[in-house]
């Protein structure tokens, strides 16, 4: 899946960084400047609303968009990913063009 996102986004020009965890999502994130996050709800070592409380913590994500991308399309999961501080929400599988047109509605 991390391939097909990284695919969509690069073809429609976008840079990319990409990280297997949550753990490695946050150490890239403290070197890099981007202008929007994609993370999983299901990641190994750590889960994706915990990436984005971590996330929020830094001055730098304070009002950056982070977007969840998953399988998970109950309301307690939508529920603590908005608590946490995601900006929106897409549920795989998705259409590309979609994922495309919501990173465009979202970025500065």
């Amino acid at each position: 899946m991390r391939d097909m996102v990284n695919f969509t986004l690069r073809n429609a020009g976008f840079e990319v960084f990409e990280a297997e965890d949550g753990v490695k999502a946050l150490a890239l994130a403290k070197t890099q400047s981007v202008d929007v996050v994609l993370t999983d709800i299901n990641m190994p070592n750590m889960d994706g609303v915990t990436l984005v409380k971590e996330l929020r913590a830094l001055p730098q994500f304070r009002s950056t968009p982070i977007l969840v991308l998953t399988t998970e399309g109950n309301e307690d999961k939508k529920m603590a990913g908005r608590a946490a501080g995601a900006t929106g929400w897409i549920v795989k599988p998705f259409a590309p063009d979609k994922l495309i047109a919501v990173v465009n509605k979202v970025c500065p």
